[in-house]
Formats: structure tokens, C-alpha cells, sequence
């Protein structure tokens, strides 16, 4: 789905959010909060993987969808990487899986995680996907051994859903991640930023890379690099998420000079 409205506006001198506004699914009324989940015809409780998909959709970081995708936006960005209508560039598809029969088009479905009821969704369409085309169109292969392919093969329930989206909450972490908002709020208006996104601890090459990308000739002096790492879910050899958080933070610190690195999770989903 694609956001109309609500979205914020993007802050003079920054570059535009993807599709030009940031979108804010959050509700902040207590009464609307209250409404939409006593409307809901079903409960259901979220993977790791879908939570981060919901807080990302939720504040505007899979801008400008405004829910996860129906099925022609769906097979459209599975044939051609883009949104229907638009055009607007989108790699891989956004949607919501599941394994219950009952639920139905039209209804509104409660997203629970852990204890929290995290976002109400109306379920626009519910159907059974092409994996096997999915996997190859998306990811090059349909070889299990690809973590992609045996995400969609082997985790994902047999429906997929798509509808507009009602933020209600965002999960509980171990440690903070920033939206989007307040990411790019924090940039300097006007000036350079070297991004560097990365989902595993900062190794001497990677800080090398960006360091070294702040006297590049093309960069403009009091630029900063925003280290921006992607903290979802882990495999049994991954380092955890808090521990890569923490070397961030240390790097924050010990890079010169001051105050030019900035580095801000977000809820990623590998």
C-alpha cells in the first residue's frame, strides 16, 4: 500500500524520504487506540521477523507504504521492483503471513508480540503466493541453502496477507532504535552524510571505509557518517544485538573528529 496520508514532511535542506513523505502510521489517541482493537475479528502473534516488519512500517521506515502490500502491489514488486502506480523503486515485497484459515478480507486482525499489542490490521486481500517464483525473481535462487529463499520456503505461514496498518505500540528492546524521524532530525541540515548500513559489529575495514569516505574530495568538510546497523533477528552464529549495539556507541566516542559519527539502530530483518 502506498501512504497518503497521515506523513510528515520532510525538513528543508535534507534529502526527501523515499516516494517524498516520511509516513506515521502510529495512533496516539487512547479512544482511537481502544476502538480499533475492539473492532478486531482475530488476534494474531507476530514472528521476530514480521515484528520488525509492523515497527518499520509503523514509523515510516518502509516509506511510502502505509501497510503491507496486496497482491497485485505484491506481484508487481516480486516482477519488477517497483510499486504499482508510481513506479517508485522497491526491492523486495512488505507483506504479513499467516497459517489461519478463518481469517477473511474485510476483517481486522490484532498484531500481538510478546505481551504488546503492537498494530491492527485491515485485511484487504489474503492468498496463497507463488514462493518458488518469489524466491527467484527476489533473491536469484531457489536454493535452500540461501537464508532469503529458506525465510519464504520454510518460516512463512501459507497465506499472505495485505491491508493498511494502525500502529498501536512499538516493541520492547534491549536497546534503542531511533525512527526515522529521528534519525534524520538529528542530521546537520545542509551538510554531507556518509551512510554506512551494516548488520554485524564494526570491523577495522568497515571503519577504514567511512573514516577515510570523510576526506574523500567530493565530501564537504563537517560532514558525518551515520553508521546505521540493522538489529533483527540473529542466526545461532550471530553476535547479539545489544553487544553490537555497544560497539556503536564506543565508536561514537573514540572516532575523530568529535561529534562526526553518528550511529542509530533500526529493527532489521535479514
Amino acid at each position: 500500500m502506498q501512504a497518503d496520508a497521515p506523513a510528515m514532511d520532510a525538513p528543508p535542506a535534507h534529502i526527501p524520504p523515499h516516494g517524498g513523505r516520511l509516513s506515521d502510521l502510529m495512533v496516539r489517541s487512547d479512544a482511537r487506540r481502544r476502538a480499533l482493537v475492539g473492532a478486531c475479528d482475530h488476534a494474531q502473534e507476530l514472528s521476530d521477523r514480521n515484528a520488525c516488519d509492523v515497527e518499520l512500517l509503523s514509523v515510516g521506515g518502509f516509506s511510502p507504504l502505509e501497510g503491507f502490500m496486496g497482491r497485485h502491489a505484491y506481484e508487481h514488486v516480486v516482477q519488477h521492483m517497483r510499486l504499482p502506480g508510481s513506479g517508485l523503486l522497491f526491492g523486495l515485497p512488505v507483506v504479513l503471513d499467516t497459517d489461519n484459515e478463518a481469517i477473511q478480507e474485510g476483517q481486522k486482525v490484532l498484531l500481538t508480540y510478546k505481551g504488546q499489542e503492537l498494530a491492527v490490521v485491515e485485511v484487504e486481500s489474503k492468498w496463497i503466493p507463488n514462493r518458488a517464483l518469489e524466491a527467484k525473481l527476489c533473491y536469484g535462487t531457489s536454493s535452500l541453502e540461501h537464508p532469503g529463499v529458506q525465510m519464504i520456503s520454510m518460516e512463512r505461514g501459507k497465506y499472505y496477507l495485505g491491508g493498511r496498518v494502525w500502529g498501536l505500540e512499538l516493541p520492547k528492546r534491549v536497546f534503542p532504535c531511533a525512527t526515522p524521524e529521528e534519525v534524520r532530525s538529528a542530521l546537520p541540515a545542509g551538510g554531507d552524510v556518509v551512510a554506512f548500513q551494516c548488520r554485524n559489529p564494526i570491523h577495522r575495514a568497515h571503519y577504514e571505509l567511512f573514516t577515510r569516505a570523510l576526506h574523500a574530495h567530493n565530501v564537504r568538510p563537517g560532514a558525518v557518517v551515520l553508521v546505521h546497523p540493522t538489529c533483527g533477528p540473529t542466526q545461532d552464529d550471530d553476535i547479539p544485538g545489544l553487544v553490537r549495539y555497544h560497539t556503536y556507541e564506543v565508536l561514537k566516542r573514540e572516532v575523530q573528529p568529535k561529534g562526526s559519527l553518528r550511529g542509530d539502530a533500526a529493527p532489521g530483518r535479514p
